[in-house]
């Protein structure tokens, strides 16, 4: 079966500092991937670059059979244009640290959104997928609430829907957990479990170990920009091969 995602020879540069250092990574689809490792390792970086609100310098991110972001033409390395991009990101799904909802709008409205103006589906179409998506991250009853109205951990949930709603090929988690009171995170995880549980591709940067050992089918550890090891949770959590992992790990509870 062919990958989902190929991540070959990724490089990624913020003026004279190198953030990623050739990054190769492959996903096969319902693969659920965890990148772990310390602040300023390169993981939300490399996330960004596949959903392309990074660009990159060099090496290639294949999505679907698709080249993400370039091309090559006539030898050269070309940039797509902007509405080749925007039809690119489409195929990714995406939560943030920070929720990113529509103060204005309410639970359903901000759902919708995405497909009546992205997807250019009639409202009624577009009103249904958001219920489905909302009741299925446990929001259906708050679904004409504003954000203002809602917990942090009731909007994280309300932007996990928005994301899948869009069907992408794969999601994408930044730290999903990270701006949640303590008691908030469970409630966000056990919605992101049940996705992968059902099979959804799923990349995603967490500092929760324990929910990493028990979701992720591989675990990508990151250092100073490079994946310095990888392998099952079995493997990374129970026998890590390397002292930079063991450090880490041992500072970590999982």
């Amino acid at each position: 079966m062919s990958p989902i995602l190929t991540i070959s020879g990724l490089h990624k540069s913020f003026g004279k500092v190198e953030v990623l250092k050739g990054i190769d990574l492959t996903m096969q689809q319902g693969d659920v991937v965890s990148l772990i490792g310390s602040s300023g390792s390169g993981k939300t970086t490399l996330l960004r670059c596949v959903n392309l609100l990074e660009d990159f310098e060099q090496g290639s991110i294949e999505l679907a059979g698709q080249s993400i972001g370039y091309k090559q033409d006539g030898g050269q390395r070309r940039r797509l244009s902007e509405r080749e991009i925007a039809r690119q990101r489409a195929m990714t799904g995406m939560a943030f640290q920070q929720f990113n909802l529509f103060p204005h709008m309410t639970a359903i409205r901000n759902v919708m959104l995405g497909l009546i103006k992205t997807k250019k589906m009639p409202k009624d179409e577009a009103r249904a997928i958001a219920e489905k998506w909302l009741e299925r991250v446990g929001m259906g009853q708050r679904r004409d609430h504003y954000p203002g109205q809602l917990s942090g951990g009731q909007q994280q949930r309300v932007a996990i829907a928005r994301a899948i709603a869009m069907n992408p090929q794969i999601m994408l988690f930044d730290e999903v957990t990270s701006a949640l009171d303590p008691e908030l995170v469970a409630e966000v995880l056990a919605v992101v479990r049940d996705l992968a549980n059902e099979g959804m591709t799923m990349l995603l940067v967490t500092h929760e170990m324990r929910f990493a050992r028990d979701v992720s089918s591989k675990v990508v550890f990151m250092h100073q920009g490079r994946i310095h090891e990888e392998g099952t949770p079995e493997q990374i959590f129970g026998a890590p091969k390397t002292e930079r992992l063991q450090g880490f790990l041992a500072n970590s509870e999982f």
